[in-house]
């Protein structure tokens, strides 16, 4: 299972970078500016509703029944999966039109602030009925993966994300200059890229003659209706930070015009310890624990999670603490240039903190609720992540009159450590999990190693002035010197305190 951890970390790292350079040069082009604030809505309405309907809800629900059916005939998989296809894509192409026909509606819904500035509000419904069939190929792609991940094949679909960052900075680069409104070359190239991440599956699904027929019953498949009796639920419950971002993108579209994409810089470097691990890691969890799920496997069930969550504290811990104490470096490193000016840095660079406590939060709710999705349990996620939304709300209202657009960081950063307790909390009490020996210990370990790694950041790391009078090359090799130290004397703190690796290889 490590080595299947390693081959999708290394692609999500691959496509995490790439991402990095795209938002660079999106950042370089167009800053903070009323366009950028109009197409990250446009973006965000479509990429959301992916997170929350295809992977989300749909591949949580569709792995563990699709775990189920691969002990029965290869004739009754294919069946299902045939009328997966043709359900799922019947969904999407209504969901697609009523996007599309529906999209001024939904930018005064998701950014209410924009409809006081006419070309502002304008520019986001047009570029949202671009980017909205993105949704639909965007879907088709994680239902590809999903079988895909069922049959221990992780590569193919962690390397589908390269492709949107590829084609986006192709279209910032090479196209935008085409455009009336340059910043609409960025809209066409997420629906392009949909199209191919769904292309790019196809050999593989093929390899494994598991390629979908679509087919629609007037009476559903038993599989079928499974499925989507387990996604109900699932859709609330399992996307519960990207509800909360939305939220957040809601009630900063009230605040300054930069904030979103304040919010949206600060959001892009968070996801990249979750997206490089935490999504690696639950990708390959989930499938491993559906099948031990099935088999009634529970003291090997119990053992992979015990793992996982050793795995999230390991590398969680020192990622929240290097994206707090070097926010600004980073962001002066990454995007100061161009349109993106000092201010942007200070206030990315405040919203980047505020999120970063909730980094373990976030990743925790991954594998957490991947246990509960395992055993076909989409009830008591649901019910958790009620509480969570209403308490992020709650939390905005309080917070946005003091910190602006910082507080709406603070608030989703708390909702989900508010989410991950929750569920720690209702896996212990439906005896689904037991942690095993030496938790203490290992805590104890990874707290000193903290400590002068945090020392190592406060005491050492060149002032802000600094970084703004060195140059690019400068900026990008003090980085990496500081990121890597910080690394080497996090690791060699666990060594010297008695924590070997090799105890973590496997569960």
């Amino acid at each position: 299972m490590l080595r299947s951890l390693s081959v999708v970390g290394s692609l999500t790292l691959l496509s995490r970078i790439l991402g990095f350079v795209r938002d660079i040069v999106i950042a370089t082009l167009f800053g903070a500016t009323a366009g950028a604030d109009a197409f990250l809505v446009a973006f965000k309405i479509p990429n959301f509703m992916r997170r929350l309907f295809a992977e989300g809800a749909f591949s949580q629900a569709f792995v563990p029944v699709l775990s189920e059916y691969k002990n029965n005939s290869p004739e009754k998989v294919q069946s299902l999966i045939d009328h997966v296809a043709g359900t799922l894509g019947f969904i999407l192409i209504i969901l697609t039109v009523l996007g599309i026909v529906f999209a001024p509606y939904l930018i005064m819904l998701f950014a209410p602030g924009f409809v006081d500035e006419p070309h502002k509000y304008q520019l986001a419904v047009d570029m949202l009925r671009i980017t909205f069939p993105y949704l639909l190929f965007v879907s088709l792609t994680a239902f590809a993966a999903g079988i895909l991940n069922s049959y221990d094949h992780f590569s193919s679909p962690a390397f589908s994300p390269v492709i949107l960052n590829l084609c986006m900075i192709a279209a910032a680069l090479g196209f935008s200059q085409y455009f009336q409104e340059p910043i609409l070359a960025l809209a066409w190239s997420v629906l392009i890229s949909g199209i191919l991440q769904f292309v790019f599956q196809l050999p593989f699904l093929s390899k494994l003659h598991l390629m979908p027929v679509p087919r629609l019953k007037k009476e559903q498949d038993e599989g079928v209706k499974k499925i989507l009796n387990l996604m109900l639920p699932v859709l609330f419950s399992v996307s519960v930070g990207q509800i909360s971002l939305l939220i957040s993108t809601l009630m900063a579209s009230f605040l300054v015009t930069g904030s979103i994409a304040w919010l949206y810089y600060a959001d892009r470097l968070l996801e990249f310890p979750i997206g490089v691990f935490g999504v690696a890691l639950a990708t390959v969890v989930l499938p491993r624990l559906s099948g031990l799920a099935a088999r009634n496997a529970q003291e090997d069930y119990n053992k992979t999670l015990d793992w996982s969550l050793k795995w999230v504290f390991l590398v969680g811990v020192p990622s929240t603490l290097g994206l707090i104490f070097l926010s600004k470096p980073i962001f002066v490193t990454l995007f100061y240039r161009g349109q993106f000016g000092l201010n942007d840095v200070e206030m990315s660079a405040q919203a980047l903190m505020a999120y970063s406590i909730g980094l373990l939060g976030f990743v925790l709710i991954k594998i957490l609720a991947s246990g509960f999705f395992a055993r076909q349990d989409t009830k008591t996620p649901t019910k958790v992540a009620f509480i969570s939304i209403v308490s992020n709300i709650v939390l905005n209202f309080v917070l946005i009159w003091s910190l602006k657009h910082v507080g709406l960081a603070l608030a989703t950063a708390l909702a989900a450590i508010l989410n991950a307790g929750l569920l720690y909390f209702y896996l212990r009490k439906q005896n689904a999990f037991q942690p095993l020996k030496g938790w203490g210990l290992f805590l104890g370990r990874i707290t000193i190693a903290s400590v002068v790694m945090i020392a190592l950041l406060i005491w050492f790391v060149p002032v802000l002035e600094n970084w703004l009078q060195w140059g690019s090359g400068m900026r990008f090799l003090q980085l990496g010197i500081w990121v890597c130290s910080a690394m080497i004397v996090y690791f060699f703190m666990l060594w010297i305190s008695g924590l070997r690796f090799k105890t973590l290889l496997r569960p």
